[in-house]
């Protein structure tokens, strides 16, 4: 012993430490593809710029978690998850042949699916935003519009061209995260031709486009206990408006210091 006194073990830092002074530890789920950096190319995983901005300008600390070797004992470490946007879900996972205008890729399926209902388990915050709305909903029984200009035909407009976001109007269910955090009225760079068709149990939608689209969806109750939230919509696109990232790393700092030292809630 040199005498010098020891400081509190690391749960417990995380414990005692000023509410406002702890930086939530995000993840996100990454894309897993071919890229190019300096005079490199090969597969890589990525984040868009845009997500990582968002968490730390809401106060987090943004983990990714690229899709091999999905471990969901990660979540253990983490405050909040965030499922971002990316190519279509595979219709096998929710009974459906494949639409012609369905791209998926298998290994982010198999693993934004095993974090997401592995953070419903553990009722962590839960972010789910564009394909990770779809996620969310496909993981707890629901299915998906493969192609929504079929279905409706204003819907082109959410992804008017490649590379290219669209804007959606919405408005928002009294009582809820959306509601709370944007108001009754609001609207949100876009970018998809898949949406929500049958809406799984557990989950309720608590904000639509004008033409009826699902545009939020969150626990009924019976999904998560924790704080959690679906959107169709693209808000880390949106550099002026950070209200649902810093409701959910909120939301993530809050949680954190309700759990026991052993990751779980403390009762």
């Amino acid at each position: 012993m040199n005498g010098t006194r020891q400081g509190p073990s690391a749960p417990e830092a995380r414990q005692t430490a000023r509410p406002e002074a702890y930086r939530p530890r995000i993840g996100l789920t990454t894309y897993w593809q071919p890229a190019r950096w300096g005079v490199w190319n090969d597969t890589a995983a990525i984040v868009p710029g845009s997500y990582v901005r968002a968490v730390v300008e809401a106060g987090g600390t943004p983990l990714l978690l690229p899709p091999v070797g999905t471990d969901p004992g990660v979540l253990d470490l983490l405050d909040g998850l965030i499922v971002i946007g990316g190519v279509d879900v595979d219709p096998a996972h929710y009974g459906a042949a494949p639409h012609p205008t369905t791209v998926s890729q298998p290994e982010r399926d198999d693993h934004d699916l095993t974090l997401t209902r592995a953070a419903l388990s553990a009722d962590l915050p839960l972010f789910a935003i564009c394909r990770g709305a779809q996620i969310l909903n496909v993981a707890l029984g629901g299915t998906l519009h493969q192609h929504l200009p079929e279905v409706r035909a204003d819907a082109a407009q959410y992804q008017p061209a490649p590379g290219v976001f669209g804007s959606v109007d919405f408005t928002t269910e009294p009582g809820s995260i959306a509601r709370q955090l944007l108001g009754a009225r609001a609207a949100s760079p876009c970018y998809h031709h898949q949406g929500l068709d049958q809406v799984a149990d557990g989950l309720c939608v608590t904000a639509r486009a004008a033409d009826g689209t699902v545009e939020a969806v969150e626990s009924s109750g019976g999904a998560s206990s924790g704080w959690l939230l679906g959107v169709q919509f693209h808000p880390e696109e949106n550099g002026q408006d950070r209200r649902l990232f810093g409701g959910f790393v909120d939301a993530a700092r809050t949680a954190r210091l309700h759990r026991s030292p052993t990751g779980r809630p403390s009762s």
